[in-house]
């Protein structure tokens, strides 16, 4: 969800001395949230897996479930803690929230640049099974939630689970390539680049992809284009392994489970316009409903929060709730409520 930025151990020193001076029992209430967390593990593909189920602060259950599906990087179970707003939310709605740290991350073995998305299903998959044995969690009430690279994961997961009661993606990609290239001419966009620096990025990815199409090493890779540009052989591999990806046949293969399509105003990664094209011509009507905000992130942060280095670190310190965009956190709750209510498009946030 919101992004990493070089920036943030010298905010997050400013935010605390601003902590200190205006007291501390607004910020720890701010921080406190109405849940039961507790740690848990798994054992998938031999290595251990370790994470967090966060249930209602009330009641013994069963309550329904959600199981976070994360985007890239090297996440943690609670994303840095940007998760737990969600958690609450769905709590509130009588749902647990169910999220591992990635393979490599905190306490679970393995290394999740080694993953296919078809070993990220797999771990899903492992992920719902686990839940359903315990006596706490309804195994009818279960569904998805995932952001970003998660859209090349969930359909995979509920095609092959049509038990899940709803999947909710959220600024999810399509095709793996044309997310590549999308993302590349909006940064370039929004950076101001010349028309000279439009092309010479544009043959440059061009070359990769040449080198990808034959499986090249990362040594190949360095000695045709030079600058890794913040490419590693690990990274590489992750890339080679998944470049290829796309998620429409999954997405027809798990037509009918009803789905919550989020979609960003100011979304550089994800060809929106696209996604949302291509989800509403595979999936039924009736099972899908799309929700637009057209002042948020790709990570459902508003762009003037997100823009402001010491505005986004303060609010993440003061009133984490408040990082996400109007009615984001509301409108989740509310679908899982009802997901076998009918599609449609949910009043723009």
């Amino acid at each position: 969800m919101p992004k990493r930025r070089g920036w943030r151990w010298t905010a997050w020193v400013m935010a605390g001395v601003l902590v200190v001076a205006a007291g501390l029992t607004g910020v720890v209430w701010q921080n406190t949230y109405a849940l039961r967390e507790e740690k848990v593990s798994l054992w998938h593909g031999g290595k251990l897996l370790q994470g967090v189920l966060a249930r209602p602060d009330r009641g013994p259950g069963p309550f329904g479930l959600v199981v976070f599906v994360h985007g890239d990087g090297p996440v943690d179970a609670t994303h840095e803690t940007f998760y737990r707003p969600l958690w609450e939310s769905f709590a509130r709605a009588g749902y647990a929230s169910l999220s591992f740290d990635k393979p490599g991350v905190g306490g679970s073995e393995g290394d999740w640049l080694d993953q296919s998305m078809e070993d990220r299903a797999e771990e899903t998959l492992a992920a719902v099974r686990w839940a359903r044995g315990r006596p706490d969690v309804d195994g009818r009430r279960i569904g998805l939630w995932g952001a970003s690279q998660a859209g090349w994961v969930l359909p995979k997961v509920a095609a092959r689970d049509r038990r899940l009661r709803f999947v909710i993606a959220v600024s999810p990609a399509v095709n793996w390539l044309r997310q590549g290239r999308y993302n590349l001419l909006a940064e370039l966009d929004r950076d101001g680049a010349s028309g000279r620096e439009r092309e010479a990025a544009l043959r440059r990815r061009e070359a990769t992809l040449a080198l990808l199409g034959r499986r090249a090493s990362f040594a190949a890779y360095r000695a045709a284009l030079g600058d890794a540009e913040g490419m590693t052989e690990a990274r590489w591999a992750f890339v080679t392994r998944n470049h290829r990806s796309d998620a429409t046949a999954d997405l027809r293969a798990m037509a009918g489970t009803p789905l919550l399509l989020v979609l960003a105003g100011h979304d550089v990664n994800v060809d929106v316009g696209e996604t949302e094209a291509v989800y509403r011509e595979v999936l039924p009507a009736s099972s899908l409903t799309v929700a637009h905000y057209p002042n948020a992130t790709h990570s459902l942060v508003d762009h003037e929060v997100e823009d402001s280095d010491l505005r986004l670190t303060l609010t993440a310190v003061l009133a984490p709730r408040r990082l996400y965009t109007d009615g984001f956190l509301a409108d989740q709750a509310r679908f899982v409520r009802r997901p076998d209510s009918g599609g449609g498009t949910t009043p723009e946030g």
